[in-house]
């Protein structure tokens, strides 16, 4: 699964370890799942991109993205 992994029953769409072919402003971090890197063109492929108070944040799976949902204030507060 290249750029993908299972964990806990589902995908992240995230950069591979030791993976120097993406820029830094192709890359994210997910809100949700700290410290994962998430491919930004996967994200958006997947839909699983959310815009809110002005900025666009990337998730790096489909768990995520209902979590960030309910509370987006407490996955982006700085």
């Amino acid at each position: 699964m290249d750029g993908e992994e299972l964990i806990m029953g589902h995908h992240h769409h995230r950069v591979p370890d030791g993976a120097g072919v993406h820029d830094a402003d192709e890359v994210a971090e997910c809100p949700v799942m700290k410290g994962t890197q998430v491919i930004k063109a996967d994200a958006e492929e997947e839909g699983l991109v959310r815009d809110y108070h002005g900025r666009r944040y990337y998730l790096c799976c489909d768990t995520c993205a209902p979590m960030f949902d309910a509370d987006p204030d407490l996955y982006t507060a700085t």
